[in-house]
């Protein structure tokens, strides 16, 4: 039985749920993954099957039809669905968080509206806050809700890096409303945009123009959002009250990172398990080259980055469940798994040699996938900026 990313103190329900996360990406993911991920094809077949497995529904109370799980048991499918193929997990996450700022911040109406068909896959989520020229640096953003006489307003702007943005059709969308607050992240406001899937006008004055080819995480369709004189009710607005969106936006992101970090620790022990099993089998000088030395160094290094980041992760996870906020714990793990992910990978493609340079072994995949991890919900440098913020202030003299 394999040791590592074992979690202590599971329940009886968390332990079933995650055995048959398992056995799906066994069964269902993994045998397609690499084939799927060249072709750049949407995972059709895999998400109906998460879908009649409750996946979309992990954390949406059961009043809503969900199966009202902790954040941990959340974060630990994520990372054996990323251990498959960490597209997949992708699907689920914008979907996710979008429920999340539902069940913390949305009005009775709203809840009622839409996390009973949440909970079923068929309504699906996706978020965006950055657009073209910002990256993370959302006080800067410029698409603008502007009010109207009869109480509606109207969207102008440009939106970057949806993930699912084309088969999404609820997009929680963060815009500045500026209604003369002090603070400029008192005057952003999160929107709640209806749309039918697909490319190209998708709802009256939505336009998603067409997937991102990307250099991995492919698959999953990565898209911008066009809003010109898009129309939309008040009521519209999450939690029915224009000036909340950028604190709606960042507890979705705290959760989203622990997200990120459980991806990583799936891509990260997935490499470890090709490296250490190609090992075995790879012989050079008369012997498999796992007896070498330099090779054994190699895999106890990675076994330990991979058993490092799972364990902050968990504490991220579980610090969230809580109550507490966890953006100090859900940035440091953020932060660890994907750099150490990123280390995992490259140790494995260069236990590889050659072969890991071609398609036809899956540590490939997994090599451009490790990239992503590195900026996905803020980069290493925003990371270590938050983290080093609080620190401050935790640790503050005088």
């Amino acid at each position: 039985m394999a040791r590592l990313c074992e979690t202590e103190g599971l329940g009886e329900d968390q332990q079933e749920i995650l055995k048959a996360v398992r056995g799906f990406v066994e069964k269902a993911i993994l045998p397609v993954a690499t084939e799927l991920e060249h072709a750049d094809e949407y995972p059709t077949e895999i998400v109906e099957g998460l879908k009649e497995l409750g996946v979309f529904g992990l954390m949406i109370p059961e009043e809503y039809g969900g199966l009202g799980e902790s954040l941990l048991t959340y974060a630990l499918c994520v990372e054996e669905i990323a251990r498959g193929w960490m597209s997949v997990s992708g699907v689920i996450n914008t979907h996710f968080i979008v429920a999340y700022m539902l069940m913390q911040h949305g009005t009775d109406e709203q809840k009622q509206k839409y996390l009973p068909r949440m909970a079923t896959g068929e309504v699906r989520g996706s978020f965006s806050m950055s657009e073209p020229g910002l990256g993370s640096d959302v006080a800067a953003i410029k698409t603008k809700a502007t009010r109207g006489d009869d109480g509606g307003y109207t969207i102008d702007g440009q939106k970057m890096w949806l993930t699912n943005g084309g088969s999404s059709n609820l997009v929680a969308v963060l815009v500045r409303t500026d209604e003369g607050a002090d603070s400029v992240y008192k005057n952003m406001s999160t929107f709640l945009v209806e749309k039918e899937p697909g490319f190209g006008e998708t709802a009256q004055g939505v336009t998603v123009p067409g997937k991102i080819d990307k250099m991995g995480y492919k698959g999953v369709d990565t898209t911008e959002l066009v809003l010109e004189g898009h129309r939309i009710s008040a009521d519209q607005i999450l939690g029915g009250e224009p000036g909340k969106g950028f604190y709606q936006m960042m507890d979705g992101v705290e959760v989203g990172r622990v997200n990120v970090a459980a991806r990583a620790c799936g891509v990260a022990n997935r490499a470890f398990e090709l490296g250490i099993a190609y090992a075995q089998q790879r012989e050079t000088f008369g012997k498999p080259i796992a007896q070498h030395q330099a090779i054994q160094f190699s895999l106890a290094e990675m076994a330990v980055k991979v058993e490092a980041a799972h364990a902050m992760m968990v504490r991220a996870a579980r610090t969230k469940d809580k109550g507490q906020r966890n953006d100090v714990e859900a940035g440091m793990a953020k932060y660890l798994a994907a750099e150490y992910c990123n280390e995992v990978v490259q140790a494995s493609f260069r236990i590889h040699g050659g072969y890991g340079y071609s398609k036809e072994y899956e540590i490939e995949r997994l090599y451009r996938e490790a990239a992503f991890l590195l900026i996905g919900e803020g980069t290493a440098e925003i990371q270590k900026m938050i983290i080093g913020r609080s620190l401050l202030q935790e640790y503050k003299i005088g």
